[in-house]
């Protein structure tokens, strides 16, 4: 490794570098000797990005407003790094030449137009921002089939599915086995959950995550927008995607064959593991951390998902059955709902009430544009704020 020469280096960029899986995904770089990050771009931390571009050197560097890029300009005038922002930005770090590997760890839809310039710029993805196959599965797939790139799911269940698939033809699989911690609500009732603030549903059991993911893990709406991403990532029926509540998620997902052997990985609840396999596929490289010990662990336990208590798993599958630019609505419509719930302007049981009245009122175009795609996430912003007033 001493000698290594920079051109050796695999070179990726990162979208979404200072969030969650941005700052860990950096982790990640830090331990390996052979990853180089030649861009990088956030939404509005910048101090975080400035000691980030300062450990890692990258070339290129964006933030999502303006302002936040000339303050990350003025406090970095000592360094050769150039600073955009914007949409336009983040589409030039897509395309940026010297990236091999494009992380995708930004949240939301605004993920969805980097992407696919990407994948048209023959880069591979390591995927960890849901929307973009969930609002454009029906895009993005192909499209990444005719370019010949890359699609590595960075998510951990995907991974997992990914991991147990590993050199199986597609048409051997008879079910996916989607595993869910089932979240910090797991086993309350309806009325139970009516009086749940932001502090408890931000107490997830076994994952530390963002704060939205982290409300979507409560809902189990997270799930549903995984099952919706699995039938893009992986080919597959809805029916042939059964999601298992496996409180201790240590079983990451599983894939049940045709003979009825189920490949299964398993591992402890670490973000490091997808990523560090989706940058390096298909090597696998060492990596430091917990291993599961099986003593310590005694037992592990399954359940069914209850869909009528957690109504966002089962809109969820509606509208994947419904397909086109329904998922769009489910998810814009969540995100939005989440956000007025994070500022303690709705209820808790009015997230899936939303979804699910956003869902009712829209009428849906079989197969959408990315133009069509944003316009039915407006719609649903647009009807979110009618219903409040």
């Amino acid at each position: 490794m001493g000698n290594m020469r920079e051109t050796d280096k695999k070179k990726i960029a990162i979208l979404g570098s200072t969030g969650s899986i941005g700052t860990q995904t950096l982790e990640v770089v830090r331990a390996n000797g052979d990853l180089e990050v030649v861009a990088l771009a956030a939404g509005s931390n910048v101090e975080l990005m400035e000691k980030q571009i300062r450990e890692f050197g990258p070339k290129l560097a964006g933030m999502w407003t303006e302002e936040a890029a000339k303050e990350l300009k003025a406090r970095i005038r000592d360094l050769e790094v150039k600073v955009v922002w914007g949409m336009e930005g983040l589409l030039e770090i897509a395309v940026f030449p010297e990236a091999e590997v494009l992380v995708t760890a930004i949240v939301g839809m605004i993920g969805i137009r980097p992407t696919i310039a990407a994948i048209e710029a023959g880069k591979d993805i390591a995927l960890a921002n849901k929307e973009t196959l969930v609002c454009a599965g029906h895009i993005i797939m192909p499209l990444a089939a005719r370019c010949g790139v890359s699609i590595l799911p960075v998510d951990s269940e995907h991974s997992a599915i990914f991991q147990s698939l590993n050199g199986e033809p597609k048409e051997r699989i008879e079910k996916i086995l989607l595993t869910a911690s089932g979240g910090p609500f797991r086993g309350r009732t309806r009325a139970e959950l009516a009086g749940m603030r932001v502090e408890d549903a931000l107490k997830h059991p076994n994952w530390a995550m963002g704060q939205k993911i982290t409300i979507d893990s409560s809902t189990l709406v997270n799930k549903g927008l995984e099952v919706m991403e699995a039938k893009w990532l992986f080919d597959v029926d809805l029916d042939q995607i059964q999601v298992v509540v496996h409180p201790q998620s240590i079983i990451h997902s599983a894939v049940q064959y045709v003979d009825g052997a189920i490949i299964a990985q398993l591992g402890t609840p670490d973000m490091k593991l997808p990523i560090q396999y989706a940058l390096y596929y298909p090597d696998r490289r060492p990596m430091d951390g917990k291993r599961v010990d099986f003593f310590e662990l005694a037992r592990i336990t399954f359940e069914k998902p209850d869909m009528d208590t957690f109504v966002g798993l089962q809109l969820a599958y509606r509208a994947a059955r419904t397909g086109g630019s329904m998922p769009t609505v489910f998810n814009a419509a969540n995100e939005k709902a989440v956000g007025l719930f994070l500022h303690r302007e709705i209820s808790y049981l009015q997230i899936t009430e939303y979804i699910e009245a956003c869902m009712d009122a829209h009428k849906t175009i079989a197969d959408p544009t990315v133009e069509q795609i944003l316009e039915a996430e407006q719609e649903a912003y647009e009807n979110i704020s009618g219903f409040r007033q």
